[in-house]
């Protein structure tokens, strides 16, 4: 491990963001039709909901992450833009709009993510798997990429995700250890892993992602990657935390792409199969890219 090479920033709460985080709007054709479909589908996506600064980039390539299970969370991560609350979503037409804006968006590989359902007692799980099956059964050549929650770590609910077979499997890890109180008080570290672990164990290709930038010390990284590679993880995505609003958790620094260079070459090492890390890089960053390291859709 290259630790040494890491040392932690000074604090930079208040400072202009530096020129590598700076994005380029562009609002081509495809982010148009994109953002229509999307609007006449009546469909939320992570990109709007979250504030993605790569929402110009990945429209224009039509990649879109579309959220299921409406726009409100039960759950109040500091990091996060989505609205928190008492949700009343409840749509079972749901998937298959779903499935048919991915037809229609003619995508080979689509990710799909959901704000947590903790008042759910299957936390959702049972609309999560039917988009799932949905879209394998109107688009069989699409891939299925999705970022579940952690479903309170239950068993049940997630089974019942995991049987659906999506060919790839993304939970969050999000942050350090030390920091779950402060950053995602609702969630605990030992669970997120857990939820890693199973979905390995159960035969699908896995995925996380974490932040930095908000409080994390360099020597606390190097552990979390550890714990995530020890869950037989196949993709990892490390990014830079931008606080969506002035009441959300504030960044603590801006991390040099060096210093991502760092992890990625570390993840690397210790055996996960690819490792994207940058200021910039958020979960389903080049998600379809990442998609060919295994192009056989495992439902068939």
């Amino acid at each position: 491990m290259t630790q040494t090479a890491v040392k932690k920033g000074e604090s930079r709460r208040g400072e202009r963001k530096p020129p590598w985080l700076k994005t380029t709007i562009r609002t081509g054709d495809n982010f148009r039709e994109l953002k229509k479909m999307v609007g006449e589908g009546n469909l939320h996506t992570v990109c709007e909901e979250a504030l993605c600064p790569n929402i110009y980039e990945c429209w224009e390539r039509r990649s879109a992450t579309l959220m299921i299970l409406g726009d409100v969370c039960t759950r109040s991560c500091g990091f996060c833009g989505v609205t928190t609350g008492r949700p009343d979503w409840h749509d079972p037409d749901e998937p298959r709009r779903t499935a048919l804006a991915v037809h229609q968006m003619g995508l080979k590989h689509c990710v799909i993510t959901s704000v947590n359902r903790d008042e759910l007692p299957d936390s959702g799980a049972a609309i999560w798997a039917e988009t799932i099956r949905e879209i394998h059964r109107t688009t069989p050549r699409c891939t299925v990429e999705v970022l579940i929650p952690d479903m309170r770590n239950e068993d049940a609910p997630l089974r019942t995700v995991f049987s659906a077979w999506p060919e790839i499997l993304g939970h969050n890890m999000e942050t350090v250890e030390h920091l779950y109180p402060e950053v995602r008080p609702q969630a605990r570290y030992d669970w997120s892993l857990d939820v890693l672990r199973k979905s390995k164990s159960f035969g699908l290709r896995t995925k996380t992602a974490f932040m930095l930038g908000i409080g994390e010390r360099a020597e606390e990284v190097f552990p979390l990657m550890e714990d995530i590679a020890a869950t037989g993880c196949d993709i990892l995505a490390i990014g830079q935390s931008l606080q969506p609003t002035k009441r959300h958790q504030p960044v603590d620094r801006y991390v040099h792409p060096d210093e991502f260079e760092v992890y990625r070459k570390s993840g690397l090492e210790l055996g996960i199969g690819w490792v994207e890390a940058g200021p910039l890089v958020r979960s389903s960053y080049h998600a379809d890219e990442q998609a060919t390291m295994n192009a056989t859709p495992l439902h068939v």
